[in-house]
């Protein structure tokens, strides 16, 4: 991770956060939606975003989808600690000088916002001053109040393959070997292993190259990576 200093307190960015993609060509995975020609990419690349409802697994790309749509103009709200409070300090905004044509609105986990807070939206949602972007992992048409659904296009982020997480797992070594300057050498299967174990949750495959890195044993300028580290420092998900 990286380290650095923020109003006097030391804070710590992950590997997962250095290595979040910036451009949809870095995404892994999720070529159903973000393929070339496919619909949302397309969506995307036209500039006209619509109102909109991601959904699936932790680690599957939501979040960055949403960062790469909006750059420096999204406004990010996690329901799970959010209150009405933060929705009007953001309704407050429009039409003012911060915010004179709108705002983009990236709600995550909006499963946790009860109706009502759900509700308070879908004026500013209706008159387009609000672009909405929720994402879930829970199934939207059980958790999403019904008249959100109706403005909204939904996407499915489907649970990244192996295939794809190696290509992410080998991108997180690339890096942390410029980093540390050392050379990894990992025992066969491991990178595999790793990327198998995540159980489609790229965030867990990045936490498992950055603790593997941090206890492996230098030699020389050299890293070893072993198969018994590997499975120390990685959990297989529940599927």
């Amino acid at each position: 991770c990286t380290v650095f200093r923020k109003e006097g307190v030391l804070v710590y960015q992950p590997l997962a956060a250095l290595l979040r993609p910036e451009t949809l060509d870095d995404v892994v995975g999720q070529e159903h939606i973000l393929g070339k020609g496919a619909v949302l990419r397309r969506l995307i690349e036209s500039g006209k975003i619509p109102n909109m409802v991601f959904y699936g697994p932790s680690g599957t790309g939501k979040t960055t989808v949403a960062n790469i749509i909006a750059k420096q103009t999204l406004f990010k709200l996690n329901a799970t600690t959010a209150s009405t409070a933060d929705i009007r300090e953001i309704t407050s905004q429009l039409d003012t000088f911060m915010a004179p044509n709108g705002v983009l609105l990236y709600l995550d986990e909006i499963q946790s916002f009860n109706k009502k807070q759900q509700q308070s939206l879908l004026e500013y949602i209706e008159n387009g001053k609000i672009t909405l972007i929720a994402s879930t992992t829970e199934n939207p048409y059980f958790y999403v109040f019904n008249a959100i659904l109706s403005r909204s296009t939904v996407f499915e982020f489907k649970q990244i393959t192996k295939e794809a997480a190696l290509k992410a797992v080998e991108r997180a070594v690339a890096f942390m070997e410029k980093r540390t300057g050392l050379k990894a050498v990992p025992e066969n299967g491991v990178l595999d292993y790793i990327a198998g174990a995540s159980g489609g949750d790229l965030r867990k495959s990045m936490n498992a190259i950055e603790v593997l890195f941090s206890a492996a044993v230098p030699q020389g300028d050299t890293l070893p990576l072993t198969m018994t580290d590997a499975i120390a420092v990685t959990q297989k998900s529940a599927m």
